[in-house]
C-alpha cells in the first residue's frame, strides 16, 4: 500500500463513515476496483474506524463529557439504591436508552462472518443492492413529518428501532449513519437529535467492530504494520470526519438530505450493472478496460 492509497482511503472512510452513504461499501468499492480486497486489509480497516472515533470525540466533546460524568452518578445510584426510572434527566436517560439500541447489536453479530464475507469476496452485486435500500430508507426519512423529541424524550421502543436498524447496517453498502439517522427520524426525534444520538451511538459499535477486526487480524496472522501509512490514514479519517460531521447537521438541517438518496440510489444501479457484467464475462471491470 503507497501513501496516496493510505491517504485515498482515509478521505473515504472520514467522509462516508458520517455521510449517510456507507463506508463500508465504500471503501469495499475501493479494495475491490483497486485489487486491494481480501482479509489482509482488516487491520488497516480497523485504524481508519480508529480515526473517525476521534473525530465523534471532538465534534461532540461537549455532550460526550456531560454524559460521561452522569454515568459515574448513575453507577453510584444502582449501588446505591437510589436509581429510579422515572424522574431522570435527559443525560441519564440518553445514557440507557443508548445502551438498549446497542443490545440490539447482539442478535446481529452472529451473522459477522457472513458480513464480513460479503465485503471481503469479489462479487459486488450484494453491496449495489445494499445501496438501493439505503436510497430507500433516505428517501422515507426525508418525507417525515418534522419531530420535536430531544434526546430526553427517547423511549425504549425508539432505542429498540435505532438499535434494529443499526444492526442491519454491518452489511456493507447499508449506511449506519444513514440507518440510525433516517430511524430516529421516523421515531419523531428532531433533526439535530437524530444526528447526535446516530453519531453518539457510533461510539462503541465503532469501537467494537474495531476491536474485532484486529482479533481477526491477529488470527490470521494479518498483522503487518506499515507505520507511515497507518499514521497517515489514521490523521486523514480523522480530519475529514470532523468536516463530514459538520456538513451532516447542516444537510439535516437544511432538508437536503435527499441528495445522499439520489445519490445511493444512483450507485446502487450502477454497481448492480457492474456486477452482472463481472459475473457475466468472468473477469473484473478494470481487467475488462485495461484489456
Amino acid at each position: 500500500m503507497t501513501a496516496l492509497e493510505s491517504i485515498v482511503q482515509g478521505i473515504i472512510q472520514g467522509l462516508t463513515e458520517f455521510l449517510p452513504v456507507s463506508s463500508s461499501g465504500h471503501i469495499s468499492l475501493y479494495q475491490h476496483f483497486t485489487g486491494n480486497s481480501g482479509e489482509g486489509a482488516l487491520l488497516f480497516s480497523a485504524v481508519l474506524h480508529l480515526g473517525t472515533l476521534v473525530a465523534v470525540f471532538i465534534a461532540f466533546r461537549t455532550t460526550i463529557w456531560a454524559l460521561i460524568k452522569e454515568m459515574f452518578s448513575l453507577i453510584g445510584d444502582v449501588f446505591t439504591g437510589k436509581f429510579k426510572w422515572k424522574g431522570m434527566n435527559p443525560e441519564r436517560r440518553m445514557i440507557l436508552m443508548l445502551i438498549i439500541s446497542l443490545l440490539m447489536l447482539i442478535p446481529f453479530y452472529i451473522f459477522k462472518d457472513y458480513f464480513e464475507k460479503v465485503a471481503e469476496d469479489s462479487d459486488i452485486i450484494i453491496e449495489g443492492i445494499c445501496f438501493l435500500y439505503t436510497s430507500l430508507i433516505l428517501f422515507m426519512s426525508d418525507r417525515c413529518v418534522k419531530g420535536s423529541k430531544n434526546y430526553g424524550d427517547v423511549t425504549v421502543k425508539n432505542a429498540v428501532t435505532v438499535g434494529v436498524f443499526q444492526g442491519i447496517a454491518l452489511l456493507p453498502g447499508v449506511s449506519r449513519s444513514g440507518s440510525t439517522i433516517s430511524s430516529g427520524l421516523f421515531c419523531g426525534f428532531k433533526r439535530e437529535t437524530a444526528v447526535q444520538y446516530s453519531f453518539i451511538l457510533g461510539i462503541p459499535a465503532i469501537l467494537g467492530g474495531c476491536l474485532l477486526q484486529i482479533k481477526d487480524a491477529a488470527e490470521q496472522n494479518m498483522m503487518t504494520f506499515e507505520p507511515v501509512n497507518f499514521i497517515l490514514g489514521f490523521i486523514v479519517s480523522a480530519v475529514v470526519g470532523i468536516c463530514a460531521i459538520k456538513m451532516v447537521n447542516w444537510l439535516v438541517k437544511s432538508d437536503k438530505f435527499k441528495i445522499f438518496a439520489i445519490y445511493t440510489l444512483i450507485l446502487g444501479i450502477a454497481v448492480i450493472g457492474i456486477g452482472i457484467f463481472e459475473n457475466i464475462s468472468g473477469m473484473s471491470i478494470t481487467e475488462y478496460i485495461k484489456g
